[in-house]
């Protein structure tokens, strides 16, 4: 059932409910993400607030709930009144790949349980080391692994996460067994692996170019080229029949937010998704301006839950 389908039925309810869409917003907007601060997707959503709360004339605030591979700020949203004032910015990790990792704490349909807005903006995933570890590129570490099985530690932004899965494929296709770490985000994961106690991780580009651009950290691979680092290659560039997995970014209301209200604010969401002095800065940050519809977008979660249900099943748990 679509948003105008909730709506007529509100209508026609008994106790109809008032829709004062040339009113909305009259408060702050309060956008959970399931990312922690720091990141360069945290720093993305920011960005895109304070063009919000200009378009919007309300203040629009950034929630932090980072865990359970995103699944506690989804479900958060989920649970929130349905009036507009709470939205929802995450990754494709809670909408899709922690449903089929881990389905008993992800138990929700984003497509039934949110009102997807749309896809805004997406990322590669990349692979970086730090610039003295053992191994300089993908096949060093791939032999190092093979020699020295678990002697390598690669950090993730949580379980479920699409560095996690990255991780688990190139166990798979690489035959190593590299040791998958979970962090509760990007940021604590970039730490650990500057100051020496992992020797890799998985994150959005985002996350790590500017340390890419100070020489701190070495690109080993990436889930699809990017120009300005055109020298790490992708998995399929070096022989093997499967990617790292990508990010994506999108927006979404609690199921049942009147449709003029979601509309309002999807159509403020699109000036700033489309302005290209945001786009010039999130460049700088390896994120990628993008606009897929609500259709679109429901049709993107649904191949790739379906994409990773096979994936999982056939690469992780065999």
């Amino acid at each position: 059932m679509n948003r105008r389908d909730l709506l007529s039925l509100a209508l026609m309810s008994p106790i109809p409910v008032i829709v004062h869409a040339n009113d909305y917003p009259t408060a702050p907007i309060n956008i959970i993400t399931p990312l922690a601060p720091g990141d360069a997707a945290d720093s993305t959503v920011r960005l895109m607030a304070q063009e919000l709360s200009t378009l919007l004339g309300v203040a629009v605030t950034i929630g932090n709930r980072p865990g359970a591979g995103g699944s506690i700020g989804t479900e958060a949203v989920i649970r929130a009144p349905k009036d507009g004032y709470t939205v929802l910015y995450a990754q494709n990790s809670p909408l899709t790949i922690r449903r089929v990792l881990d389905p008993e704490t992800a138990a929700y349909d984003p497509a039934k349980d949110l009102t997807p807005l749309a896809l805004t903006t997406r990322t590669p995933s990349i692979l970086v080391a730090r610039t003295n570890a053992s191994f300089k590129n993908f096949k060093e570490m791939v032999e190092q692994s093979l020699r020295n099985p678990n002697s390598i530690n690669i950090g993730n932004a949580g379980p479920g996460s699409a560095g996690d899965i990255s991780v688990q494929l190139i166990n798979s296709i690489a035959k190593t067994s590299i040791r998958s770490v979970n962090y509760k985000g990007a940021a604590p994961a970039i730490s650990d692996v500057l100051g020496g106690h992992i020797e890799a991780v998985v994150l959005a580009l985002g996350a790590v170019s500017s340390h890419m651009r100070a020489g701190t950290l070495r690109g080993l691979a990436i889930s699809s080229r990017f120009p300005e680092f055109p020298d790490v290659p992708t998995l399929g560039q070096l022989g093997y029949p499967q990617e790292l997995q990508g990010v994506w970014f999108a927006f979404f209301m609690p199921a049942g937010v009147p449709t003029a209200v979601a509309d309002k604010f999807t159509r403020a969401l699109e000036k700033v998704a489309r302005d290209p002095a945001i786009g010039g800065k999130l460049e700088q940050m390896g994120i990628v301006q993008e606009w897929s519809s609500d259709a679109q977008l429901v049709a993107e979660m649904q191949r790739e839950y379906s994409t990773m249900q096979g994936l999982i099943r056939r690469n992780v748990k065999q």
